[in-house]
């Protein structure tokens, strides 16, 4: 809508990898919480939106991680979450004219 295509490549680019990297690294997708911490993390992995879910369909993603390379990928699909809340908040923004 805002013909910024190299950005928004960017950032599927971005998003994508490193949700799928996180995946491959046996991360662990957040289902329930059981603290304020979790919540938070609930929260990034529910801001990947479609790839969330989808993956949850498919039963991807540890449900508990046991290796350290998990770890790292639970964090990767939490920032993936993260940053695309955070790129559709500067998409709004630059819509309303608050950004150039």
């Amino acid at each position: 809508m805002q013909r910024k295509w190299i950005r928004g490549g960017l950032l599927l680019a971005s998003i994508g990898g490193m949700f799928f990297l996180g995946i491959a690294m046996q991360g662990k997708l957040y289902t329930s919480t059981h603290g304020i911490l979790d919540i938070l993390c609930l929260a990034g992995d529910l801001g990947s939106g479609l790839l969330y879910f989808i993956s949850r369909q498919l039963s991807l993603g540890a449900d508990s991680f046991q290796i350290t390379t998990a770890d790292y990928g639970t964090r990767f699909i939490v920032v993936a979450g993260l940053l695309n809340i955070i790129a559709a908040v500067d998409a709004h923004n630059l819509f309303t004219g608050r950004k150039r």
